[in-house]
């Protein structure tokens, strides 16, 4: 059975919602961030050296990374669901979107969170952050407004992935404007799987409002 190593309030709560998708079963370990600095526990460390979630488990198997787990349980224990043909151009979106998600659209947002500490010493880099926000949140708003899902009219791992992305602007107020971007995280929030990822998972501050 695979372990979900799950730290509250984070990515991880991804994983649980693409378990819940494919209807696998699994077990969670709970993790719970250190109350003052928000970060998780060492005890992660036991389980993979950057003590870092989502990492999942399975038999001998380590894995870590959301895009890394995303690929590993889809491959491994998804019979051909939640993944487009190979060779189709729904394909090459799931890819393109499977690692856009950590690799560029988060960056500027944990740029913002980070600065936010400096204060003033802040103010130099602050207009190419915001930039960079909407240069991205553009790209993900064209997208939408021409598909369903980012990989085209089917649900895939490319659309687990992107929704933290999306659900962390949205909860900061940085989708106005956006509908298309918001329309996504509504109905990514309103799936049965989600909701019910969401109920084993715990309380998680990006999910739909109560």
């Amino acid at each position: 059975m695979i372990t979900v190593h799950h730290l509250n309030n984070s990515r991880s709560q991804r994983v649980l919602w693409l378990l819940e998708e494919l209807g696998l079963e699994y077990e969670i370990k709970h993790y719970k961030r250190d109350p003052k600095t928000g970060r998780a526990p060492s005890s992660l460390k036991l389980v993979h050296p950057l003590g870092r979630s989502p990492v999942v488990t399975f038999r001998d198997k380590v894995i870590a990374e959301t895009g890394a787990i995303i690929e590993y349980i889809i491959r491994e224990h998804g019979s051909g669901r939640l993944i487009p043909p190979a060779g189709s151009d729904a394909y090459d979106n799931y890819i393109h979107f499977l690692h856009y998600g950590e690799g560029s659209a988060m960056l500027p947002q944990l740029l913002l969170l980070y600065t936010s500490y400096l204060g003033d010493a802040a103010a130099p880099i602050l207009p190419i952050i915001h930039q960079e926000l909407k240069a991205h949140f553009d790209y993900m708003e064209y997208h939408l407004t021409g598909h369903t899902y980012f990989t085209g009219d089917e649900l895939s791992g490319a659309d687990i992935q992107m929704v933290f992305p999306l659900e962390a602007a949205k909860k900061h107020g940085r989708l106005l404007g956006y509908d298309a971007c918001i329309d996504f995280v509504n109905r990514m929030q309103a799936r049965p799987a989600y909701l019910r990822a969401l109920k084993r998972g715990g309380h998680y501050d990006y999910g739909p409002a109560s």
